[in-house]
């Protein structure tokens, strides 16, 4: 073990200690820092929030930066973007009221990006917040941005047409799930909805009804880029975004190629977090993870300086992992994203019964079945380990490979008859096979069910679905507890369709210590929010967690500044840069 530096900043509220961290060889060449602690601060000192962003060592300016992934982007409108790819391009042509800088080892702190600091709690209670937008900020034909076009760009977002972003403002503001029943864009366009003012070019204000203390972090999301109304080409918007940030979108092929040049009219000196070093990004869709990662790993050309964005496949891991000369041109990192096998509380009621489901299960057979420690590693909690305040704990003890007497001394005979629904895409598949074998050696008999792969998050999402158990994955908006808990485990938040607790677990004690924690200021969260994970585990057993996804990605000889986002576990394209 060793000691992981908490991040550094210079007049800040530290949300976590950092705790310990080890490395493990994974008997391939390669190790996974298996123990990374997410430590976390919002800054409060305004210079924190200041550009320009530290020079990263060794950085030109210069060249095309290429970026190869084999399917295309859903959204780079910014109010409708919530993929991964999505939200990992989005930095480079659109900027936030805040954002994070992240070194890619888990030390982060939130700052302010358009605006000077990341908010004022007004009254000290999270229901009135104020953000003090910078001078210099500019679109790309060099108009100001002020509070008025990043109102315009939350606004757009309650429009159903644009829907498919992230929706904790507008649901914050309404005070309701219904957000889009509650204000309509369309019918007052050129307005506000209630709660969101500009008092002036140079404040934005939010009211809300309830306690809102994770303002700040929201805040870092797409759904604050700002807009002016003019340049608003409702859902045509996906292929040119108006830029505000270090690069612009200079042709877009859809579905083939996207190119972004230089923004001249982003200036530096306001910007924390971004760099301006490539000429030109250009993204390449269409080859497969394979046929990426052979590109790159030939490393010839245009691809000397590229990042397959898909991680390495199974196919070629174990070449990327004994190949020596590849050792400097991968990246290989755990994420924030977490697997479970999601328990339908509603059918199984039975806790004993969910007990011994936790204690069946063979994590590390899992693992090796997906493809071995280069794609996942071993996870025993609600929240990953990149969550601030984590807090280590296994509250079904079975080792690396479960306790098959203590499952079956929970069922005391019994055979419970679970049907299993998964995905009919491969991956899932392996996963479902693998699953089916615990469970019946340990006294279970399972049924899979196959579900459409394009289908399956809609029907689990449905409150009746005739499912007893599923595979689910979860990452955070933000890397709080306050993003992944009360999401998922909310019993309030249960309606007929688009559920996100899909363990339909409810419990009112638990609901009523999730708005005791929502209510306390971000930097006394953490604790608590570890507290309930444990709590939640020991006392209902509402899921049994599997593994957390392990990014592993090659790139070309003279691509440089690639790190995996500590916040969405994808590669980050701020410090990118060609290598002379």
């Amino acid at each position: 073990m060793r000691p992981r530096a908490a991040a550094a900043a210079g007049g800040a509220i530290a949300l976590v200690v950092a705790l310990g961290a080890c490395s493990e060889n994974t008997g391939e060449g390669t190790t996974v820092d298996t123990g990374r602690q997410q430590t976390g601060v919002i800054a409060t000192d305004p210079k924190d929030s200041q550009g320009p962003a530290a020079e990263v060592s060794g950085a030109r300016r210069g060249g095309t930066f290429t970026v190869i992934r084999e399917t295309p982007i859903s959204h780079l409108d910014p109010q409708r973007t919530y993929s991964f790819a999505g939200l990992m391009i989005n930095p480079l042509f659109a900027r936030y009221l805040t954002t994070w800088k992240d070194d890619g080892k888990g030390g982060l702190v939130l700052v302010g990006d358009l605006a000077e600091t990341p908010g004022t709690n007004v009254n000290n209670d999270c229901k009135v917040w104020e953000f003090t937008i910078k001078s210099g900020v500019k679109f790309e034909d060099g108009s100001p941005i002020t509070s008025k076009e990043i109102a315009y760009g939350i606004a757009r977002s309650f429009d159903p047409d644009l829907a498919g972003g992230p929706t904790y403002l507008q649901e914050w503001l309404a005070d309701s799930a219904q957000f889009d029943t509650w204000w309509d864009f369309k019918k007052n366009k050129g307005a506000l909805p209630p709660g969101l003012t500009t008092p002036n070019e140079k404040t934005l204000r939010f009211e809300f009804a309830k306690p809102r203390c994770d303002l700040p972090f929201a805040a870092s999301l797409p759904t604050t880029a700002p807009l002016r109304a003019d340049k608003d080409t409702g859902v045509n918007l996906d292929q040119r975004p108006f830029s505000s940030g270090p690069y612009k979108i200079a042709a877009n092929q859809v579905g083939v190629q996207l190119t972004l040049d230089r923004n001249p009219n982003w200036d530096p000196a306001t910007d924390p977090v971004r760099h301006q070093y490539p000429d030109q990004f250009v993204w390449n869709f269409g080859p497969t993870a394979d046929a990426a990662n052979n590109r790159v790993i030939a490393d010839n050309g245009a691809d000397q300086s590229a990042l397959a964005f898909n991680s390495v496949p199974a196919s070629l891991v174990a070449r990327v992992a004994q190949d020596a000369a590849l050792k400097s041109r991968t990246i290989l990192s755990p994420t924030p994203s977490a697997n479970q096998l999601v328990i339908n509380n509603q059918r199984v009621t039975d806790l004993k019964v969910r007990q011994a489901l936790n204690y069946a299960i063979d994590r590390e057979g899992l693992i090796k079945a997906l493809g071995g420690q280069t794609v996942a590693q071993p996870l025993t909690t609600l929240m990953p380990p990149a969550t601030i305040g984590f807090r280590a704990y296994d509250a079904y003890p079975a080792g690396a490979n479960g306790d098959v007497d203590k499952a079956k001394e929970l069922l005391g005979g019994q055979t419970p008859e679970l049907v299993l629904g998964a995905s009919d895409d491969t991956t899932e598949q392996q996963m479902a096979t693998q699953l089916k074998g615990n469970l019946e050696r340990a006294g279970f008999r399972i049924t899979i069910r196959n579900i459409p792969d394009d289908a399956k998050l809609d029907e689990i999402k449905k409150k009746d679905n005739p499912w007893d158990l599923y595979i689910g994955n979860w990452a955070a908006d933000w890397p709080s507890g306050a993003s992944i808990l009360p999401v998922l485990y909310d019993g309030r938040t249960i309606k007929p369709e688009g559920n996100s607790n899909q363990s339909y677990f409810d419990d009112p004690t638990i609901n009523a210590e999730i708005d005791r924690i929502l209510a306390l200021e971000p930097a006394k969260q953490g604790p608590e929010w570890a507290k309930l994970d444990e709590r939640i585990m020991k006392e209902h057993a509402p899921v049994v967690p599997l593994f957390v996804d392990v990014a592993y990605h090659v790139h070309g000889s003279k691509a440089g500044g690639i790190f995996i986002s500590s916040v969405f576990g994808y590669p980050s394209f701020v410090n990118a840069h060609v290598k002379g």
